[in-house]
């Protein structure tokens, strides 16, 4: 039996997205690093929750073996 190569998945993007069980692909808000001290702390609270990445660009991330 031949094995194929599969390819490897790119750490980079495991790193910052999350695949859901249903097969969502989620990712983090931005602006959370600095420039903190002005924004509210809803604001602040909200960012730290994740969001549905758009229809395309998770298509895309599905093509470079993220699971």
């Amino acid at each position: 039996m031949l094995k194929y190569n599969s390819m490897k998945t790119r750490k980079a993007l495991v790193k910052r997205f999350k695949v859901t069980k249903t097969g969502k692909i989620l990712r983090k808000i931005g602006g959370q690093n600095h420039y903190r001290s002005k924004k509210s702390g809803k604001v602040i609270r909200q960012k730290r929750k994740m969001i549905e990445a758009p229809k395309a660009l998770a298509k895309k991330l599905r093509k470079t073996g993220l699971k």
